[in-house]
């Protein structure tokens, strides 16, 4: 796509961010990931080596022919918002865009040589523009990442699997990458919500996406207020046994849960972090270099400490608890499970020591 104009795109008013980097952005874990694999000398060529094995040229000869590409005389208002979105991460060249015809609500960038991004009719039709705004300030933060290499190599693995089923080793190796890249993805699907906002600048407009996106276009019948406090009440609630469905619904998904999402970025939002990158002190790419791995690590196990820390959840709070030394461990693994039964604890029948009533008369939490 040759070089765009900048001149009379919509929302000029917006911050435009010159030079930053992804880094600015990015989840720790998300960052320290990807920062890793930039140290990795000659990993870019490798995976661009292995691009001949993947379907991307048939993706990219797929969506020219089946989809519409985004432009001056096709959906002339998405291509709008992209060059804006490009303006504003400063992020040189501007990817194609497609819109393919499908009514469930998707939007991804893929590519390994170069991202391309691709949104379904199901999303252009269910969002107002500020709220397509963010979507396509996501996926051009994907694009800045450099998410697009993984995010294929994602797609290919997880279709090689499928194919291997029949191999039971075979299929376990591939499955235990995948799912190490999706929990990888998950994160960065939280970098993305964060570029989303960078880009629309108005957290409104991408809490109601999310909402959307959850509960299709009903807004006059949703609160913002009330979609955060199921985030709350999904963290908070439950015992162990929820706990542990809550890693066995997440395993296979390669997005967080959206109002998971809606409240991280809220909290990203309220931070300081955030307030620094409007203010203009950022990362900036061409630093990117001298940013250190063991740094990176070091951020991201912080992050997950603190994670497990705060958290509410059940199981987090329990292993919270362990690490700071807190005894009677089998005792506060039973009432995290119930007491291993179908009822509340109070209503198992007491035994006869009375040593024992403190800890079965538990509320069966932990």
């Amino acid at each position: 796509m040759p070089e765009e104009s900048h001149e009379n795109v919509p929302s000029r008013q917006r911050r435009r961010f010159e030079g930053i980097s992804s880094r600015a952005y990015e989840h720790p874990a998300d960052r320290s990931a990807l920062v890793a694999l930039r140290k990795l000398s000659g990993f870019d060529t490798v995976f661009k080596a292995l691009s001949g094995l993947l379907p991307e040229r048939s993706l990219r000869l797929l969506f020219l022919s089946d989809s519409v590409r985004v432009s001056d005389a096709q959906f002339a208002h998405l291509h709008d918002m992209l060059r804006d979105a490009c303006y504003i991460l400063d992020l040189e060249k501007v990817p194609p865009m497609y819109v393919n015809q499908d009514p469930q609500p998707n939007a991804m960038c893929i590519g390994m040589d170069e991202p391309i991004i691709v949104v379904t009719t199901g999303l252009v039709e269910l969002l107002d523009e500020e709220e397509m705004r963010a979507v396509v300030g996501h996926e051009v933060g994907h694009a800045l990442s450099g998410h697009s290499v993984y995010r294929t190599i994602l797609l290919f693995l997880t279709s090689l699997a499928l194919r291997v089923a029949w191999i039971p080793l075979g299929n376990l190796a591939i499955m235990a990458i995948v799912t190490a890249l999706r929990e990888w993805f998950r994160k960065s699907e939280l970098s993305a919500d964060r570029a989303g906002l960078l880009v629309g600048q108005d957290l409104e407009s991408s809490m109601r996406g999310l909402m959307k996106i959850a509960g299709g276009n009903h807004l006059h019948e949703m609160n913002v207020d009330a979609f955060l406090a199921q985030a709350e009440e999904y963290e908070a609630g439950g015992d162990l046994r929820d706990s542990v469905l809550k890693i066995l619904n997440m395993l296979p998904r390669s997005h967080p849960f959206t109002t998971v999402r809606a409240a991280e970025l809220k909290k990203w939002a309220e931070s300081r972090d955030y307030q620094r990158i409007m203010d203009g002190h950022y990362p900036r790419r061409d630093e990117d270099g001298n940013t250190s791995v063991t740094d990176s690590f070091r951020q991201s196990a912080t992050s997950y400490a603190t994670d497990v820390r705060n958290s509410k959840d059940p199981l987090m709070k329990l292993v919270s608890d362990i690490a700071g030394g807190a005894g009677d461990l089998g005792g506060r693994v039973r009432r995290g499970f119930g007491g291993f039964a179908t009822g509340s604890p109070k209503d198992q029948p007491r035994t006869d020591r009375p040593d024992d009533e403190s800890p079965n008369g538990s509320n069966g939490t932990v």
